[in-house]
């Protein structure tokens, strides 16, 4: 019982190790991962290097590859870019299976402690913490697999008769092969974490308990298995993203249906790379790890030269299998990029936020389109249908606000830095300004509600003055828009500043205006209330427009 705890916890240490340092590695290098896969991905060769150069950076396929469904989802990365970046980044991922069989080949005690020390101390100094987290999820990785190795070796189930016998029942066939490749496949897709079974499979291939064929069908039931991950975060994405993830699937299939062909062939082939003789009674445990870790390297790679060139045929073949929902046109309403859930790091979620915040924007600026179209209709039916349009969308903005919130409240319940912390503090700010804009253009229909309902009949003036107010806050919104989608470097703060002084003069020249006109009688007193409710209302949507744009950029508050 002891053993088998040993054995468990050693396997929750590793899985716990590689999550600290994927992390640790993502938090440093968050924003150039995201530079480097919308920027290196032109031809399929380079996607196929970016995937597996990020991969070896992150340490995880799955963070890649869900990070990679994440980008097709905000349509950053075409299906065939992402496709080719899936590629690489099942390269990628052989590193950590080299890094598991050196674990079993040396004594990991002289490595771990030492490492530990420089973990704390970075952690300690605040400077390099993220630099002390990667070391200190590194510590645990080595230490799991020393306990693994230790482990292994105490339970001594080639010496175990029962074990053995049980083994020694399956045949080297294909019925066991399928079997194995069964097995693989389930307790990868369970525990999520292809890293942690390559690691056990290395230490039932050591111990003995496992023939090498065993144990390479397993290999190939955790390709299969750790396309899961993606494909669980793509299930309430857009269909792009779901043809990623299958596409993933795809790929790790048709190798493994290959490599079952030729099995016995090409498991002898790899042998006899690394050396290993299959039919010695006594074979180097270190051999055996060094044999699964080249298998899954040459899985990888010559499953990548042979259908990198096939990418628009996989492509056809993924859109043949998912088709679009319905939904993805008919339901405006629903949450466009943060429907997947957290991505693992809060740097990548965060862009996912801000790519809805952007969604939240553009809502905004259709909402004001049908208020536009209200203030110039004369029909009491069609006047009806669209207040209640604008009303729904008021709804609706309060509803973007609330997921848009509760997303943020769970990325701040990671470890963050304090530029993170920053950006979070600015986007709350901005979807709450965003929802006080809707808030703003019910208030407004209201107000064009109330003026009909009391049968108020508005000049030419106070026409073309309302006409007047709406293209300056119509400005406003397009540029806000432009701020909340570019870069902040590239774009203007004093062009938002310079249009809300215009929508302030025009308030103030309507309010003069408008008492001269009361006091000449050209209209009654409620006629011009319901106007300057109006024309007020409008200046303070700029208000609130520019908060965005404070928000946004990080810009002091100015003077109104």
């Amino acid at each position: 019982m002891l053993i088998a705890l040993k054995l468990l916890g050693s396997i929750a240490l590793l899985i716990y190790g590689m999550k600290v340092m994927s992390e640790a590695l993502q938090k440093m290098a968050g924003p150039q991962l995201r530079h480097l896969l919308g920027t290196m991905t032109r031809n399929r060769f380079s996607g196929v290097a970016t995937g597996a150069l990020v991969t070896v950076a992150v340490q995880s396929s799955a963070a890649t590859t869900v990070m990679t469904v994440s980008f097709v989802n905000a349509a950053l990365l075409t299906l065939a870019q992402a496709i080719s970046v899936i590629m690489g980044a099942n390269i990628g991922t052989t590193l950590s299976a080299w890094i598991m069989s050196a674990g079993f080949s040396f004594n990991m005690a002289n490595v771990v402690w030492p490492v530990f020390l420089v973990a704390i101390i970075l952690i300690q100094t605040g400077k390099y913490r993220y630099l002390g987290d990667f070391l200190f999820g590194l510590s645990f990785l080595l230490f799991a697999l020393g306990m693994l190795k230790q482990t292994g070796t105490e339970m001594d189930l080639a010496g175990n008769p029962a074990v053995v016998s049980f083994f020694a029942s399956f045949k080297t066939n294909y019925g066991t092969i399928f079997l194995f490749l069964l097995i693989g496949t389930i307790l990868t897709a369970m525990v999520q974490s292809s890293a942690a079974l390559m690691a056990i499979t290395m230490v039932l291939c050591s111990t003995g308990a496992i023939t090498i064929f065993q144990g390479i069908a397993l290999v190939m039931g955790e390709n299969i298995g750790t396309t899961v991950t993606a494909n669980l975060a793509a299930m309430s994405a857009n269909t792009q993203a779901r043809r990623t993830a299958m596409a993933h699937l795809l790929f790790n299939v048709f190798g493994v249906i290959w490599v079952l062909i030729l099995f016995f062939p090409f498991v002898r082939m790899v042998c006899s790379v690394v050396g290993l003789d299959t039919e010695a009674t006594e074979i180097n445990p270190t051999k055996l790890s060094f044999t699964l870790a080249t298998f899954h390297t040459f899985f990888n790679v010559i499953n990548t030269a042979i259908l990198i060139w096939f990418i628009p045929q996989i492509e056809k073949a993924v859109c043949l299998i998912i088709k679009p929902k319905k939904t993805d046109e008919e339901d405006e309403f629903r949450m466009q990029y943060i429907r997947g859930g957290l991505l693992k790091t809060p740097e990548l979620s965060i862009f996912q936020a801000q790519k809805e915040i952007i969604v939240f924007g553009e809502k905004m600026e259709y909402m004001f389109s049908l208020l536009k179209e209200l203030y110039n209709t004369a029909d009491d039916a069609a006047f009806a249908k669209l207040f209640e349009r604008i009303r729904k969308y008021e709804d609706m903005s309060d509803r973007m606000e609330g997921e848009i919130a509760k997303y943020l409240g769970e990325v701040g319940q990671a470890h963050l830095s304090d530029e993170t912390k920053e950006k979070i503090r600015s986007m709350l700010r901005q979807i709450s300004e965003l929802e006080s804009i809707g808030d703003s253009f019910y208030n407004i229909a209201r107000i064009l509600n109330r003026g009909r309902e009391n049968k108020v009949s508005y000049t030419d003036e106070q026409v073309d003055g309302g006409r007047q107010m709406y293209a300056l806050v119509g400005e406003a919104l397009m540029q806000m828009n432009k701020t909340l989608g570019g870069r902040k470097e590239d774009v203007s703060f004093e062009a938002s500043v310079e249009i809300e002084r215009r929508i302030n003069a025009c308030r103030d020249e309507w309010r003069s205006r408008n008492i001269e006109n009361i006091d000449d009688h050209v209209y009654g007193y409620a006629n011009g209330t319901v106007f300057m409710d109006l024309i007020n209302e409008c200046e303070r949507t700029g208000d609130y427009i520019m908060n965005v744009v404070e928000a946004r950029l990080g810009a002091a508050k100015h003077d109104r």
